[in-house]
């Protein structure tokens, strides 16, 4: 075992503070990484105030990672010391179900293991990126592409990847109408990645504060919810709404901006029960889904379409000691567009 500094929530709602995990050894798969640089993703706030119900405490949240491999076991093929590389939601499946099979290890039937408040394969929990190193399996690693920088990469390990799959998956592309809900951490990435794959791309976000960054991250339009005209002028609009949003919304007047056969599709998970008139979507064969993450080598082609597209998140770098602080700026939506802890100060 290798004893590590990390930043942990000791008990739901309590701030985090400094304190020391224990690492295990590099097995025969394992990839040992000095992480450099971990975002912090509104989950990590939801989980560590148990906003999503019970969680496993201590806590170090963090599961957007990246960093160096510093040492492999002896069967690792993937990695060799020195690679850049990241780590996202999963560290490890099942590995055999039918949805590990075709590389979808984030709907694992047969149970996935988060990065932080989880527990491993090997009944100890699992401790996410606040953190100096970590240890995972080689086929949970992705490699991150040398025109990435590692700090601007490390949020694409859950915001890139959160809002790449569904947006590929609803094939967001050339001739398609697409919103993003809420311009947040996810949503800047949900805007960067849709016009990248060349889709016309809509904010639409509760006040205009944030326009000129929309426009200059590749919005086409952008749009006020508080406006009550905005409903009325973009009734039937989309082909595809993406909801960023983690707070309960009206569903009925967002699926009325959907054209027939649109799609509203939730990353957002808000921690209360949501409303709906079934009629919002029988009316016009509408679909209302949602999206996890993506698989592991959905991740790694997120990454390198980004890196062929020359962007990565826009970021704040910030301290360790900053994370409490960091956590009360996020929900004060004060943060353009995603908190990135630099491990070097853990």
């Amino acid at each position: 075992m290798t004893t590590v500094a990390a930043y942990a929530a000791p008990a739901a709602k309590a701030p985090l503070e400094r304190t020391t995990i224990e690492r295990r050894p590099v097995g025969e798969f394992d990839v040992l990484i000095d992480i450099k640089f971990a975002g912090i993703c509104h989950s990590d706030i939801h989980q560590a105030r148990e906003g999503w119900g019970e969680a496993i405490f201590p806590m170090v949240p963090g599961h957007e990672i990246a960093g160096v491999v510093s040492e492999v076991g002896p069967g690792v093929t993937k990695y060799t010391v020195g690679d850049r590389v990241g780590v996202g939601c999963l560290v490890d499946s099942c590995r055999e179900c039918d949805n590990c099979k075709a590389g979808l290890e984030q709907y694992c039937t047969g149970g996935s293991v988060p990065t932080y408040n989880g527990v491993g394969k090997d009944g100890e929990p699992t401790y996410g990126g606040y953190s100096e190193k970590v240890v995972v399996d080689e086929n949970f690693v992705v490699r991150i592409p040398d025109g990435l920088s590692l700090d601007e990469a490390a949020p694409l390990l859950c915001a890139g990847i959160t809002t790449y799959s569904p947006l590929k998956h609803w094939n967001a592309g050339p001739g398609k109408k697409v919103a993003i809900l809420g311009m947040g951490g996810l949503g800047h990435m949900g805007v960067k990645i849709a016009h990248a794959l060349g889709a016309e791309v809509t904010v639409l976000s509760q006040s205009l504060r944030k326009k000129d960054d929309g426009l200059k991250l590749g919005a086409d339009h952008y749009y006020a919810t508080s406006d009550e005209a905005t409903f009325k002028e973009l009734a039937g609009t989309f082909d595809l709404i993406l909801s960023t949003v983690s707070a309960p919304l009206n569903l009925d007047a967002y699926l009325s901006l959907l054209r027939t056969d649109g799609a509203f599709v939730n990353v957002g998970a808000p921690e209360e029960p949501v409303k709906l008139n079934l009629f919002s979507v029988i009316g016009g064969r509408k679909t209302l889904a949602g999206s996890g993450i993506g698989g592991i080598q959905e991740t790694q082609e997120m990454l390198d379409f980004c890196a062929e597209h020359g962007f990565g998140a826009e970021i704040e770098l910030i301290s360790a000691s900053e994370i409490n602080e960091a956590y009360e700026r996020v929900l004060a939506s004060d943060v353009r567009y995603r908190f990135v802890i630099d491990a070097a100060t853990i």
